[in-house]
């Protein structure tokens, strides 16, 4: 996923025009919790989300494995995961009901 301008709507704090993020299979990734809760609750209709943002993303089956170069920068975001820790836990009852 990269950021060319403007604001990225699934990532709104950090990911800057000019950053990209990679995610290899089975890892995980999505919107900040305040963006999910904030869809979650939003009408149901057309939305512009990002004037003036423009945003890439890239997919493949491949595994994909980060160059010596690339795991040891220091511009890796190593609180990623902090984004999702006001996720609310929406399945947890259904997972409970199907044991």
């Amino acid at each position: 996923m990269g950021n060319i301008a403007g604001k990225y709507d699934a990532k709104e704090a950090g990911f800057v025009p000019g950053a990209s993020s990679l995610h290899s299979t089975m890892t995980p990734h999505g919107p900040e919790a305040e963006v999910f809760d904030r869809a979650s609750t939003a009408d149901l209709k057309p939305t512009l989300i990002s004037p003036g943002g423009m945003a890439f993303m890239m997919e493949t089956c491949f595994l994909l494995k980060l160059t010596k170069y690339a795991a040891d920068t220091e511009h890796i975001d190593n609180d990623y995961y902090k984004c999702w820790e006001g996720l609310k836990n929406n399945f947890g009852d259904a997972i409970k009901k199907n044991k």
